[in-house]
């Protein structure tokens, strides 16, 4: 489970992203955080990433060391963010490559939740993000992820 510091740092990554690209800045939502612990503890007990039904949209970070894993809210996010240098400015719409980068940045997703389950060597991170980002559909990019 994360702790405030961690919350805090997570919460303002993700709003300091969203203001280079004009998005409306989100909110910590316990609703969410709740949905998205419950996913990373589930995720730590069977040790691989895959997504949830909940139809959130949703982010994971999946972090391993062979010593103790410190991690910061800020560094998973920049993570997702840092899919921005694969974007594709001149054809919007969905990518693996990118899907990461372009939840965090959408317009329309207003509630953010958090979840973060560590065993001391491996960390997962989830976001979870209402309204979902990621509509597939090229109109729907362009109005929800906005060049820098």
């Amino acid at each position: 489970m994360a702790d405030a510091t961690f919350r805090r740092e997570f919460l303002e990554a993700h709003n300091a992203h969203r203001a280079k690209h004009n998005s409306q800045m989100m909110t910590l939502s316990s609703e969410l955080s709740a949905s998205a612990q419950t996913w990373a503890d589930y995720l730590l007990t069977i040790k691989t990433m895959k997504h949830s039904t909940t139809g959130n949209g949703e982010n994971i970070f999946y972090q391993w060391s062979s010593g103790p894993v410190k991690l910061t809210g800020r560094e998973a996010v920049d993570n997702w963010y840092d899919e921005i240098n694969l974007y594709n400015w001149r054809s919007p719409g969905f990518s693996k490559g990118t899907g990461h980068f372009t939840q965090v940045v959408w317009s329309n997703s207003t509630k953010l939740g958090l979840g973060v389950a560590s065993d001391g060597n491996r960390v997962f991170v989830v976001g979870q993000y209402q309204p979902a980002g990621n509509i597939n559909s090229r109109e729907e990019f362009e109005n929800n992820v906005q060049r820098p």
